[in-house]
């Protein structure tokens, strides 16, 4: 049985395929279109699904959309006649967009996969997160929390999970609790994200990577515009929002009086800390939007330990799963995993709305079929592969002079004596990865020892913030030598996924300095031979030629970019950044005179 299961048309859309239940591909459709949280109809990760698979439209036992358009309409709807005529901007662009395409997301469905209406069945956008993270967890019963910016009402669920793996009973997921629009963890992030001069759906990871650089000086002022109770539930004061009625401000002139001026996007950032010769003025105002991404940070995580403190006094489940995009700040999931009384934690590592295209497949398959479970995503590489004559053939084409190893073991040796000169590598192999880490497939390289190495690969190759920090990839039975708080580390799933923050060990920050984040943290990834040998095979490698297992990983990618997909991607970023080395398949491309001199201490 095939199920097919997408979403789309907000941001980060994306396809999914299970056959029994098992996942076949998915891949978001920015990988194919090359355009960053590309949001519209995802033709391309629908076709290369149904590639992977064999199969055409006609083949597909039922189509499963992420959410229902119809309630989502309605939200719009009534949320316009509340604040008319203020939200007349938001309506009038609102009726542009769903009467130009979302409210024909049925027909559309049926025509482009040529699928009667029979097969085509919608799940309300968080259960399609619950879903996401539940049926892809190894665990018979959990908590489950979702949290995002709004799917039709809801905007964060606290639910229990139940199933069995032999189909003598039942699954189910069961709401215990919700909160709906406009009340909103993620939309009250997303405020701070723009306020702070980034881009919302885009730049929430920037705001948690400033945050370390301030204190929480404003904590009391962030508790003003939002009541906080004990469970977790929340209420946001409106008079300091404008995303309910406005299509170009998130914030209002409320929030502007009380915080002060708001960060001018793209504007340099840098404290006095960080470069002590700059502008003191300049580092003066950058320090209290810091000290402000800090204080929403530390609420965000206070609501959300919260909110899973009052998931286990309901469901006295030793498990939680975590889905939507708040699932994403990686900061928070730490603190969950280290501070909760959850002892495992699953979190989908597509959290996002890309997630609930998976979601929405597999709880048409377990709930609505009452089939029984057999699946648990034990890795994240679910996207498209390349054979060795596509890659050769876009070396060609490129003009690339490069070298062709077939012997594997080889490939480390050779990944490891580049690192060593102190060159980055581009490491491109298999199937690109599910979600937005890239995870060894897709990845960026460099020697974590070196601190030079920050600033050369921000500034050098993604082009990027300087404060902008790297993860450290290190083999699963190493990290408790680098790493504080990790409990049950073979079967903690968010590290995985690079979805988790940990503090760095003491005397261990010194020694891997390029992956080791202001407050002494990394977010690092674990990994095992068995989900990826060659990538294994290179830091194990590294650390018998250091006594360091630990590489600095970062996703193979431009600044405003999608992760690289193709050969020819990868090429083209090989060309226009200061990589110096890539592997790509079995096939070795070098730039000349790249060795970077060390500034390793003897």
């Amino acid at each position: 049985m095939y199920i097919l299961g997408i979403s789309c048309y907000y941001h980060d859309s994306a396809a999914a395929l299970i056959e029994n239940g098992e996942v076949v591909a998915a891949a978001q459709e920015e990988r194919f279109t090359r355009k960053k949280h590309d949001s519209g109809f995802p033709y391309h990760a629908v076709a290369f699904c149904l590639r992977r698979a064999g199969i055409t439209g006609r083949d597909l036992d039922y189509v499963a959309f992420y959410e229902k358009p119809i309630l989502k309409f309605e939200r719009i709807l009534l949320t316009c006649l509340c604040t008319f005529p203020r939200s007349w901007s938001v309506f009038r662009e609102s009726m542009i967009s769903w009467f130009n395409e979302k409210l024909w997301i049925k027909s559309q469905l049926l025509n482009e996969l040529e699928i009667p209406s029979r097969k085509l069945l919608f799940v309300e956008h968080h259960l399609s997160h619950a879903a996401s993270a539940f049926f892809c967890s190894p665990f018979q019963e959990s908590a489950i929390i979702t949290a995002d910016g709004v799917g039709e009402w809801a905007t964060t669920t606290v639910a229990r999970g139940r199933s069995d793996w032999d189909g003598t009973g039942v699954n189910r997921i069961d709401l215990l609790s919700d909160l709906r629009f406009p009340h909103s963890l993620g939309l009250l992030y997303s405020t701070f994200t723009a306020y702070l001069g980034f881009r919302v759906n885009n730049g929430e990871y920037k705001v948690m990577g400033m945050a370390p650089y301030g204190r929480p000086r404003y904590l009391d002022k962030v508790h003003q515009l939002v009541e906080l109770a004990n469970d977790g539930s929340f209420r946001l004061n409106m008079q300091y929002f404008d995303f309910h009625r406005s299509t170009r401000r998130t914030f209002s002139s409320q929030l502007v009086r009380l915080f002060g001026p708001p960060r001018v996007p793209e504007s340099e950032f840098y404290t006095s800390q960080t470069q002590p010769t700059g502008d003191t003025g300049v580092a003066r105002e950058n320090q209290r939007f810091a000290d402000i991404a800090c204080s929403i940070q530390q609420v965000t995580e206070e609501i959300l330990l919260k909110m899973a403190r009052f998931a286990y006094e309901q469901t006295r489940c030793e498990r939680l799963c975590l889905a939507g995009g708040v699932a994403l700040n990686s900061v928070a999931n730490g603190r969950i995993l280290r501070e909760t009384p959850f002892k495992q934690v699953f979190i989908q590592p597509a959290a996002g709305d890309a997630g609930g295209a998976l979601g929405a497949a597999l709880y048409v398959y377990h709930k609505l079929l009452g089939k029984p479970r057999s699946f648990v995503m034990e890795h994240a590489y679910w996207g498209e592969d390349y054979s060795s004559a596509c890659i050769r053939e876009a070396l060609d084409a490129a003009g690339w002079e490069y070298q062709e190893e077939t012997n594997s073991d080889r490939l480390g040796d050779m990944i490891v004596d580049d690192l060593l000169t102190g060159r980055v590598i581009g490491l491109f192999q298999g199937r690109f990865e599910w979600g937005p880490r890239a995870l060894g497939n897709r990845s960026i390289l460099a020697d974590p020892r070196r601190a030079e190495m920050k600033d050369i690969v921000n500034a050098s190759i993604k082009f990027r913030e300087p404060f902008r920090p790297f993860a450290p990839v290190v083999p699963e039975n190493s990290a408790r030598d680098f790493y504080d708080g990790l409990r049950d580390i073979d079967s903690c799933y968010p590290v995985r996924y690079m979805l988790a923050v940990y503090k760095t060990r003491n005397g261990q920050a010194e020694r891997i300095p390029a992956v080791t984040h202001v407050g002494g943290t990394g977010r690092l990834q674990t990994i095992r031979r068995e989900w990826n040998p060659l990538y294994y095979e290179v830091v194990r490698l590294f650390g018998e030629a250091t006594g360091i297992p630990v590489l600095l990983n970062t996703s193979y990618n431009l600044r405003g970019e999608p992760i690289v997909a193709r050969p020819f991607d990868a090429l083209r970023t090989f060309g226009s950044s200061g990589i110096d080395s890539l592997y790509m398949g079995r096939f070795v491309v070098r730039k000349q005179g790249a060795k970077r001199p060390s500034t390793l201490r003897k």
